[in-house]
């Protein structure tokens, strides 16, 4: 029989369903990633190049950590949904709560790798004196509230699987305005520094982490947690179909550690600064390709589970068309007026600015193929091909490193700039042949023909 969490099977078209998970998703994400974009504003314009360069030394550790959360929150979430397209309550309630005793562990985990090697990590970086102080005490605040951290990157993610994509997006606006709120006392009015962002960003994750909790024991929930359902079968699916997010993040970490040091042999600290300034405004799109993406992934799962490829061919390509055109957008913007966003992050400092834009037109002139490869690899995870997601998250990394290793050597400072944009070439000329061909094949496997106006993908 069907109930109400099955309202997007049939009465309801392909794009009003993605709509209706994309645009609170590419809500949370904005608001969400608007608190991390203003923390940068404050540290730029309290702390200047010194604790831009700090906060950019930290971000791959907390990246990493975070990522636990993003695995354990689409691994989990896309399970649930699978489970309820087969309609087996049992299995869904049973992957949320193997989610949440990950949830636990990999918390365990994150704290001892933080408390023992966050010094030395940084140090690898090449930080020192000011920055490497700055970095120290923004990372001994998260040591004790990593549960909080990985916490509040899965649960909203397995709340919108719940069928409840609105609240998890008032969830992460909540934590985010908390947070923003938090960030004006600890750095402009007590001004506690770095210290401050941190303690700032870890009181807003506990209470998603609060919130998100008493959701999952209230009537709202359409799956409460009962941990004895826990199976290590579940836990084993939900690491394996989140493993992609997870290294994508280290990926993430990876490449920023290589690029700060990078940055600090070829450059100095002002590169350093400025490369944070980059990753900023490069937040905003990222943003809207990642609630963009993420929104396809709830429906695509359910419509796998469900045997519904025709829809899932449609979804993907909807999706596809948001991401591509907004990127575009966005780079052809960044181009005319770079000054516009790097003046938020700067007291004034002319070196500082110079090579901001010079960053963000180098660095990020390929940012619509970030958005492209972020969205197969959701894509392939939603449908259950988890080791094709982990594939394209690796390939990004392995195209990058000899590209960072050779560019540098030839073209200096330009060449570390100029990696990322190249290897998503590269990569996007090996990954979308592949995907044409495997959206084919899913058509092929239509079982049900739809009107055109249902299953249409155009404006």
């Amino acid at each position: 029989m069907q109930t109400e969490i099955d309202q997007f099977t049939d009465n309801e078209s392909v794009p009003k369903t993605y709509w209706r998970y994309a645009i609170p998703s590419i809500f949370a994400m904005l608001v969400n990633g608007l608190y991390q974009v203003i923390d940068g504003i404050f540290v730029g314009h309290f702390l200047g190049s010194a604790g831009l360069a700090a906060i950019n030394m930290a971000i791959p550790i907390l990246a990493a950590i975070t990522g636990f959360g993003i695995m354990v929150g689409m691994g989990g979430g896309s399970l649930m949904s699978q489970y309820r397209g087969e309609q087996s309550s049992a299995k869904e309630q049973g992957a949320l709560a193997g989610s949440i005793w990950l949830i636990v562990l990999f918390s365990l985990l994150a704290m001892l790798i933080l408390m023992l090697f966050s010094e030395y990590l940084i140090a690898l970086q090449g930080a020192t004196g000011q920055v490497f102080l700055y970095a120290q005490d923004y990372l001994h605040v998260f040591s004790y509230g990593v549960l909080m951290t990985i916490g509040a990157a899965a649960l909203p993610m397995l709340i919108r699987n719940d069928n409840s994509p609105t609240f998890s997006t008032l969830l992460i606006v909540i934590g985010a305005l908390l947070n923003i709120v938090l960030d004006y006392l600890m750095i402009a009015v007590w001004q506690m520094g770095l210290q401050g962002v941190a303690i700032a960003t870890v009181i807003s994750q506990s209470v998603v982490v609060i919130i998100a909790l008493i959701y999952f024991f209230s009537h709202y929930s359409q799956n409460k947690i009962k941990l004895s359902k826990a199976s290590v079968d579940s836990m084993t699916k939900t690491v394996h179909l989140g493993a992609s997010s997870l290294f994508m993040f280290f990926y993430f970490g990876f490449v920023i550690a290589l690029h700060n040091k990078l940055f600090v042999s070829y450059g100095g600290t002002v590169h350093v600064a400025a490369f944070a300034i980059v990753g900023y405004v490069a937040t905003l799109y990222y943003l809207i390709a990642e609630g963009a993406a993420s929104g396809l992934q709830p429906p695509v799962s359910y419509y796998f589970g469900a045997k519904q490829y025709h829809k899932i061919s449609a979804t993907l390509k909807l999706s596809c068309q948001v991401i591509v055109f907004s990127g575009i957008t966005t780079v052809v913007l960044l181009n005319l007026f770079p000054n516009v966003l790097i003046n938020l992050f700067s007291q004034g400092e002319l070196q500082l600015s110079a090579v901001a834009t010079t960053g963000i037109r180098l660095h990020l002139s390929t940012l619509f193929l970030d958005g492209f490869l972020f969205l197969v690899t959701i894509y392939y995870m939603a449908v259950g091909q988890a080791n094709k997601a982990l594939w394209v998250s690796a390939g990004n990394m392995l195209a990058q490193l000899p590209l960072l290793y050779f560019l540098p050597i030839c073209l200096g400072v330009d060449g570390v700039w100029l990696a990322v944009p190249l290897s998503n070439i590269l990569l996007t000329l090996v990954v979308a042949p592949i995907l044409w061909k495997d959206l084919k094949l899913l058509t092929n496997n239509q079982h049900v023909s739809l009107p055109a106006e249902q299953v249409s993908v155009s404006a």
